[in-house]
């Protein structure tokens, strides 16, 4: 089974362009996600109709050990890019990991 990291963003208006091209689906976070090889599925950017400024990021993982093996084996680089895109967001809040069933 499948599992999902899901976050939530709050950008500013003079952020978004900047925001949306940091965590596309090309972005360096799966940029740095890739590294992953087969246990890395994808990242889906979505932005809010209802609240300007208001984004989702779902990174996919085969599990979510996968993901940790992961933050573990690229810590470094990992901590390096949030670094380097701190403050594109005003808040950055996880929702949480969801495992897919079925």
């Amino acid at each position: 089974m499948s599992c999902s990291i899901i976050w939530e963003f709050h950008v500013a208006t003079t952020r978004q362009r900047e925001f949306e091209a940091a965590y596309s689906p090309t972005g360096p976070w799966a940029q740095l996600f890739e590294h992953a090889s087969v246990d890395f599925l994808g990242i889906e950017l979505m932005r809010c109709h209802d609240q300007d400024g208001r984004y989702l990021t779902v990174d996919h993982w085969t599990s979510l050990a996968a993901f940790q093996a992961f933050k573990r084996n690229f810590a470094t680089e990992y901590d390096a890019l949030d670094r380097q895109l701190e403050g594109l967001a005003s808040a950055e809040i996880s929702i949480g990991a969801f495992e897919q069933l079925g």
